[in-house]
């Protein structure tokens, strides 16, 4: 055999090899609640933050928010996977001094109230398996209505009193849970 046809076929067998490869792939489809992050500070050439928390983001699509969200009941704080929180100094929820790490942030909704959890668990997927047992620390904080409707589930954050204030609105609903120094 002829080098220049041994070289040929080798060409056709590595681009058959690689092509296979290339359609072999799955890619999934855009998610229906799409991951986002907050940050604080949240400009993005400060590399010096405080806090950060990496959610889905549901939509009431018509949907009301005691059916996504139900009173009482412990809530992966948006879509998917369970909202991580990361800490990156020592800060406080309520009372209770939280180390700089990442940990899940659940909430549970109410009327009058929402109670927020940062717990030890990661990489959990939504609230079934959360586990009391692994809290860190609780904060319930008042909620209030406001006259215009979020149609996505969104945290953002701002300066607050001696450090943090996370905002969390969905509807006309809105939570602000303090974090201090």
């Amino acid at each position: 055999m002829k080098k220049s046809t041994i070289i040929t076929t080798l060409l056709l067998a590595l681009m058959f090899v690689f092509s296979n490869d290339a359609q072999a792939q799955k890619f999934s489809k855009l998610d229906v609640s799409p991951m986002d992050a907050a940050a604080y500070p949240s400009d993005y050439r400060n590399s010096d933050k405080l806090i950060k928390i990496v959610y889905s983001r549901p939509q009431l699509k018509g949907r009301s928010l005691d059916k996504l969200a139900p009173n009482g009941k412990v809530w992966r704080t948006g879509a998917n996977e369970a909202a991580e929180i990361t800490l990156y100094t020592d800060m406080k929820l309520g009372g209770t001094t939280v180390k700089a790490g990442t940990y899940t942030f659940y909430t549970i909704p109410g009327d009058n109230e929402w109670t927020a959890i940062i717990s030890k668990d990661l990489n959990t997927w939504g609230s079934y398996f959360y586990d009391e047992s692994k809290d860190v620390a609780r904060l319930s904080v008042p909620t209030t209505n406001a006259d215009d409707s979020v149609e996505a589930f969104s945290i953002a954050f701002s300066e607050g009193d001696n450090g943090v204030d996370m905002h969390l609105a969905w509807g006309n609903c809105r939570v602000t849970v303090p974090f201090t120094k």
